[in-house]
């Protein structure tokens, strides 16, 4: 059931569940949920952005609900700086779902409530990774993923632009 991911190697814990079913542990929610194509490829982003990129796991949430236009909407991981001001919102999809531009508007429609000024789209193979400029209603494509430090100093540097100002 576990597939190759183009992310580095990690070790989940997995057990069988109830009627035979395989579950990998997520320790941001510290609970053993079901194995999809889709949550291993969380998991495995979620351990990349821990072990590798640096964010600390007591400020990142998984699978929380948000509301758009009266509408319930559950977004996979979103990553908060010390400050707790929400930074980087990512959306997983299964290994087999293509990167279209319906998953990109998915997540920046998260966004709208979200306003986070970093967007991560990946199914475990492909990754983008997006920086928004709302003030200019603009975004860039980034070419690596930002660690956490990079979007905290960012955050910082456009702090002090603003009260330069």
């Amino acid at each position: 059931m576990m597939r190759l991911l183009n992310l580095p190697d990690f070790a989940p814990r997995l057990r069988e569940g109830e009627n035979g079913k395989k579950e990998i542990f997520d320790p941001i929610r510290r609970k053993f949920v079901k194995l999809t194509p889709e949550e291993q490829v969380r998991q495995n982003f979620l351990d990349f952005m821990v072990t590798r990129l640096g964010f600390p796991a007591s400020l990142i949430v998984v699978e929380a609900v948000l509301t758009y236009n009266q509408l319930k909407k559950r977004f996979d991981i979103l990553a908060y700086l010390p400050d707790r001001t929400p930074c980087v919102v990512v959306e997983c999809k299964a290994p087999s779902v293509e990167l279209t531009q319906l998953v990109f508007d998915q997540v920046a429609m998260y966004n709208m409530t979200l306003q986070v000024e970093y967007i991560i789209v990946t199914n475990g193979l492909s990754h983008y990774a997006c920086r928004i400029d709302h003030a200019n209603r603009t975004y860039a494509f980034l070419k690596e993923i930002p660690t956490f430090e990079m979007v905290r100093q960012q955050t910082l540097d456009k702090l002090q632009i603003t009260n330069d100002k």
